[in-house]
């Protein structure tokens, strides 16, 4: 019989938000542990690719996505750091579970992800549209 625990897909980080990340990640240990320890997690399995060498495609800060869930539903949003985050914009903060999910996603990819009731949801990475480079 196949395990509940399903294996977690690859994930690319640009070097540069990876360095960011991580300094944010652990400047929330104390006040946010929960949501620290999943982004450091999320950020040691990642594959670290220079920021010129991050393929089209993989959600990043800044990044517009489209996902689906088990819960039905289908939402475009857009991955943002703390200070910008605003759910009725759709602009959902990394240091939310959710947020911790999606980064380094490609299109087509799934991950279970703990919400923080401690249910465990899956969602699925549909569209990414990269923010513009100024």
């Amino acid at each position: 019989m196949a395990s509940k625990t399903t294996r977690k897909p690859a994930i690319s980080i640009a070097r540069s938000e990876h360095q960011r990340l991580v300094k944010l990640a652990e400047s929330q240990a104390t006040r946010n542990p929960e949501v620290s320890e999943v982004l450091l997690v999320e950020l040691e399995r990642a594959h670290i690719v220079d920021d010129v060498k991050l393929r089209a495609g993989v959600v990043r800060m800044g990044s517009t996505l489209r996902y689906t869930s088990d819960l039905g539903e289908d939402r475009q949003v857009t991955l943002v750091y703390p200070g910008q985050a605003d759910i009725a914009e759709g602009k959902i903060s990394i240091l939310t579970p959710i947020g911790a999910a999606l980064i380094g996603l490609s299109s087509g990819q799934s991950i279970d992800w703990t919400a923080r009731d401690g249910r465990v949801h899956r969602l699925k990475v549909e569209t990414v549209v990269q923010q513009a480079t100024s």
